[in-house]
């Protein structure tokens, strides 16, 4: 979901927040007690968001991690965010946001892409149990993993390489997590394809 940086002009405890956000039809993301509208998603960021998400739930079926989307918020202090996708192992059993995801997954967009790697990653980097942080742009190919063990430092994945998820142990290509996404680097990509595979 993409958050616009227009805030609504009232200060708003979390309590009001809370109560309030299950009754707005506009889902807020919540920062120091100010609200922030979430607009829709283009196709390319859900169709992104729908392949990790397809893949993780099928890798964490029976197991004690879960996998949840932009419907489900993170706490983090203050704030309240709607990540694209969440891993959470350990719940605090709260039953509209998490505090303990291990997995945090933002698709970027020109809208998103300051908040996402600014304000929101440093909030995240906060949360004691996250162990890697994910943008992914959507655009053209790059799958962008900071992770804790290497202190937050990003790396950069693109199209032939494979993308480890170590706090699920999970391995996935790029050219999967981009499955029927429309930009130039994957037409380049299934061009080429194309021609060795006829």
């Amino acid at each position: 979901m993409v958050a616009n940086l227009i805030e609504e002009l009232a200060w708003m405890s979390e309590e009001d927040y809370l109560r309030t956000e299950l009754e707005r039809e506009t889902k807020h993301e919540y920062i120091d007690g100010y609200i922030y509208a979430m607009s829709g998603a283009s196709k390319n960021h859900q169709r992104i968001t729908v392949n990790i998400d397809r893949v993780f739930g099928s890798h964490l079926s029976g197991k004690p991690c879960e996998s949840f989307t932009s419907e489900v918020k993170v706490k983090v202090g203050s704030k309240f965010f709607y990540p694209d996708i969440m891993v959470v192992c350990e719940d605090n059993k709260q039953d509209y946001y998490t505090e303990t995801p291990v997995i945090i997954v933002e698709v970027l967009s020109k809208s998103t892409r300051r908040m996402d790697e600014t304000v929101k990653k440093l909030a995240y980097q906060n949360i004691p149990t996250l162990q890697e942080y994910v943008l992914i742009e959507q655009d053209f190919v790059d799958v962008e993993v900071c992770r804790r063990n290497q202190g937050w430092v990003s790396s950069h994945y693109f199209l032939g390489d494979t993308v480890h998820f170590e706090a699920i142990g999970l391995a996935m290509a790029v050219a999967d997590i981009y499955e029927r996404v429309e930009n130039e680097d994957m037409q380049t990509f299934l061009a080429h394809v194309e021609t060795i595979i006829p």
